[in-house]
């Protein structure tokens, strides 16, 4: 059913235009009437009509003022203007104010008709797409959490997801290039610095999950991104702009935070407690997390911010930390030239400030490179020796000027993070050389894969994976490739029989034997050997 007011000053006209509606649309419209402009303002209010019929003319309140009035009350109502034929250039005015149609005076029903006709169908038109509109809203509600949780969980778990953040950042509307973590917690009861009954408190919360304590959280956090509950915990990204946050802001921010937790007690009776991390970059921001749960197991009140506690580093005011993190942001990717560059800002920093200390800028230039080797070996793939670095303090101790001591550390550091994408490959070329040699020295044994990705401890599958991408031919291939070149070396000496020399090359079948050297060199190892012997 639709609504539908009608505004004129004539009752006469009234009652025609509600025999005619009544008469051709039985049952579809509910209608009410106002004889004046302010009285038209005053039902549309309460009745809230989807469309109006209004006259131009009408005592006090003109009908243009009492459109624009209207229209500020209900924005989307539909009007049909009504007017004398010498005034429809007047009522043009009304043309900004969502006319459908005018009817000039004296109207027939056919007219009428015509008209209503056109706002049905505008309504139906309106209504359907507020359907589908409502359809997508809430397929969105079902989707955005579980795009937020996948957000949320590349960033805890350090996952390559680099080539995705911008599809995240495009499906979530996220802009900022940096962000801090929450941790909200919650459990039955709070013990020292923890909450208790993990497990049945999160069965409860999933009840409450979505129709309160996440829209909570999300009236905390401004454009937060909520994960989903992990344990007793559900972690929390805030996008920032930048990588300060005043004093007052944070102060804000906590007590929001506060009353955060008592609304979520209230609602789901749950003990709950937040953590909040430091703010970081996009891609780091799972330290702001490990910071978010520090704080929370570092006190026990209900809120804790980081920067509140003693448990973040603290520099001293001119240290450079943000170049330092940068030199192994760019050892982490492997970028040589980034990493070379902020290393060498950094040790011309500690020239700058602290010239006449040599033994400091030496001590942190050797934390740096055991760092970096450190979070090389980390990546995988390299061998770690344990002497490899025995000679490392002696050499940095004899150095005698801050140039000496710039070049050690800035080769090692060049080492490190050319290094960091090269692991995979020597790792590798390591394995399939130990099964190289092992082939070579045991051509003539039973040797299965099996066998040979047991005594390199990887499995079967991988093996022959890698063996085929290092020597582009299968392990099998290349095991008959060998015992075929030893075969050719020992057919060479008549002394020895064909079958012993299949014997020593791995076949004990003579007739297999033959069989594979045929295969592989077109002839039989009969044939083969009199072909050497003739010189052929």
């Amino acid at each position: 059913m639709y609504r539908i007011m009608l505004a004129d000053d004539e009752g006469i006209v009234i009652n025609s235009l509600s025999m005619i509606i009544n008469k051709n649309f039985d049952g579809q419209f509910e209608i009410e009437s106002a004889k004046s402009g302010r009285t038209a303002i005053e039902v549309a209010e309460r009745f809230r009509p989807d469309v109006i019929f209004m006259d131009i003319q009408m005592p006090g309140i003109n009908g243009i003022e009492a459109m624009k009035e209207i229209k500020e009350i209900l924005p989307s109502v539909i009007f049909v203007v009504l007017t004398a034929y010498d005034k429809f250039d007047y009522a043009k005015e009304a043309i900004n104010l969502g006319v459908i149609d005018y009817l000039n005076k004296p109207y027939n029903q056919k007219s009428i008709v015509k008209a209503i006709d056109r706002v049905i169908g505008e309504l139906d038109t309106r209504r359907e797409k507020r359907r589908q509109d409502l359809k997508t809203k809430e397929r969105l509600e079902t989707v955005v959490p579980i795009i937020e949780n996948g957000f949320i969980s590349s960033i805890i778990f350090q996952e390559p997801f680099e080539e995705d953040i911008e599809n995240y950042r495009s499906l979530l509307s996220l802009e900022a290039d940096y962000g801090y973590m929450a941790a909200v917690m919650f459990g039955e009861s709070q013990q020292g610095n923890y909450l208790t009954n993990a497990v049945g408190s999160a069965v409860r919360a999933q009840t409450v999950y979505y129709t309160k304590v996440r829209e909570i959280i999300k009236d905390t956090f401004p454009d937060a991104v909520v994960g989903s509950i992990s344990s007793n915990k559900i972690p929390v990204f805030v996008p920032r702009k930048d990588l300060s946050m005043e004093y007052m802001e944070r102060s804000d921010l906590i007590e929001k935070s506060r009353v955060a937790v008592r609304e979520m007690r209230n609602a789901t009776d749950i003990q709950y407690r937040i953590g909040i991390g430091g703010i970081k970059k996009l891609k780091n921001c799972y330290e702001s997390y490990e910071e978010a749960m520090k704080a929370l197991y570092s006190t026990k009140g209900s809120v804790a911010h980081v920067d509140d506690l003693p448990i973040a580093v603290s520099y001293e005011e001119s240290y450079p930390a943000d170049i330092e993190n940068e030199i192994f942001e760019k050892l982490a990717e492997g970028d040589v030239d980034g990493c070379l560059l902020r290393s060498g800002k950094f040790f011309d920093w500690m020239c700058d400030k602290h010239a006449d200390d040599i033994m400091s800028i030496k001590l942190k230039s050797l934390e740096f490179v055991l760092r970096a080797e450190s979070d090389m070996y980390r990546s995988g793939g390299h061998l770690y020796e344990f002497e490899s670095r025995k000679d490392y303090l002696s050499e940095i101790i004899s150095m005698s000027s801050l140039e000496e001591v710039k070049t050690w550390f800035m080769d090692k550091m060049k080492n490190a993070v050319s290094n960091m994408t090269t692991g995979s490959s020597d790792h590798t070329h390591h394995l399939v050389r130990q099964a190289i040699d092992y082939i070579e020295n045991n051509a003539g044994k039973e040797i299965s894969l099996n066998e040979i990705s047991e005594k390199l401890n990887i499995s079967s599958y991988y093996f022959s994976k890698l063996f085929k991408e290092e020597m582009n031919e299968g392990f099998v291939e290349y095991l008959t490739k060998i015992r075929v070149e030893k075969a050719k070396e020992m057919l060479k000496d008549p002394s020895r029989s064909i079958k012993e020399v299949g014997s020593v090359c791995g076949y004990s079948d003579p007739n297999y034997f033959s069989r594979i050297f045929k295969k592989a060199t077109g002839m039989t190892p009969t044939e083969y050997r009199e072909r050497a012997g003739s010189g052929l």
